[in-house]
């Protein structure tokens, strides 16, 4: 199988981004879109938000830094199923709006997740 740590892509008029053939495997258990540290977004595989991500913002109760990740990452978060065959997420209009994202988006592998950008 071939790595895909790159690919560009256009939003339909539903806001919807389609994930790629080769990437529906890693999705298979849904999907988890989150604001990025700066203007862009985080597309999470579920799995990966489940077992590397939660653990990470449950941290110490008291630890503010923790606090602040949290009010990031939860702050207008989604969770979704790729939609059948196709292989669709749709990424919400005020998430679209934190990083600037039109219609055009590249994504980039970067290990685990991808980071969404406008293209």
């Amino acid at each position: 199988m071939t790595q895909v740590d790159y690919f560009q892509r256009k939003l339909d008029d539903k806001r919807r981004l389609t994930i790629p053939t080769e990437l529906r495997e890693t999705f298979a258990g849904g999907a988890v879109v989150t604001r990025g540290f700066g203007e862009y977004l985080h597309l999470y595989p579920k799995g990966v938000w489940d077992t590397l991500v939660e653990p990470r913002l449950a941290g110490d109760i008291l630890d503010e830094r923790i606090a602040d990740l949290n009010v990031q990452f939860r702050m207008g978060k989604v969770e979704q199923p790729l939609d059948g065959k196709q292989g669709r997420i749709t990424i919400e209009q005020h998430l679209l709006d934190y990083a600037g994202i039109k219609r055009d988006v590249a994504a980039v592998s970067v290990g685990n997740y991808w980071r969404l950008l406008a293209a």
